[in-house]
């Protein structure tokens, strides 16, 4: 007869279950052409490179079982030593990235583990991403076999034609969606190959997955879950770990 599990049980097998499943897929391969010259993935955030921010997050996610970075050709050696430097202890493997982005994770999908259950890919410029936000995508890519985190859009959107206003888009409904997106493992692999194949334009991994006709469980992302894309991003990233660590100091006094 099964044992029926009080909340709180139920609560810590799932997480048990969880723990090790997924593959990260890191992408740290872009060109950062418009970062004034600047490779993003090295700036320098609190004393430390954004790439290791992103990938000593994703470190401490009990759910990430390892992490495969896919980063320039020209780059290998100098993410080689971060992730030493840094003690990334869950990083698996570097793998070179193609000449998209679509390709730079293929590559990095066919290197992960063959007993992950799940794969994750993140922008390697997405230094603040929480343990919370992992866990939550997963737990719905488990369950959906596809999920991302999300925030909703707040502005006023506006469709334009030659600079001029067409009409105000409804809001309601619309999300900006951020990383880590997170699949079944066979699935991702499928969707990629078929986005491969007929030579789809995707600006994310969430497509080539729809492109199938499979949906998507959107997840609760954070505002703090940025990308850093331009140098006003820099001076964003700094104000949020400013105010982490006097989050962290407050915690401590208390």
């Amino acid at each position: 007869m099964a044992l029926k599990l009080s909340g709180l049980a139920r609560r810590e097998k799932a997480h048990e279950n969880q723990k090790g499943c997924c593959s990260a897929v890191v992408a740290a391969g872009g060109a950062s052409s418009r970062m004034e010259g600047q490779d993003k993935l090295f700036l320098d955030i609190g004393g430390v490179p954004v790439l290791a921010h992103t990938l000593l997050a994703l470190n401490k996610c009990p759910e990430v079982g390892e992490i495969v970075v896919v980063t320039r050709q020209d780059r290998m050696d100098d993410v080689a030593r971060l992730v030493s430097e840094y003690g990334v202890s869950k990083a698996a493997k570097l793998v070179p990235g193609g000449q998209t982005r679509l390709e730079s994770v293929m590559n990095g999908v066919l290197q992960v583990s063959p007993h992950a259950r799940l794969i994750a890919v993140h922008d390697g410029a997405r230094p603040f991403v929480t343990g919370e936000t992992v866990s939550l995508a997963v737990a719905a890519a488990l369950k959906f076999s596809a999920a991302a985190p999300a925030v909703p859009v707040t502005s006023t959107v506006k469709m334009a034609k030659n600079n001029m206003v067409v009409k105000t888009v409804d809001r309601d409904g619309l999300f900006e969606i951020q990383t880590p997106q997170i699949f079944a493992a066979e699935l991702l692999k499928g969707a990629l190959q078929n986005a491969a194949d007929k030579k789809l334009y995707i600006t994310d991994d969430c497509m080539a997955v729809e492109a199938l006709g499979c949906s998507v469980c959107l997840t609760a992302g954070t505002r703090e879950n940025i990308k850093l894309t331009t140098a006003i991003d820099v001076a964003f990233a700094e104000a949020i770990l400013q105010m982490r660590r006097k989050e962290d100091e407050d915690r401590t006094r208390l």
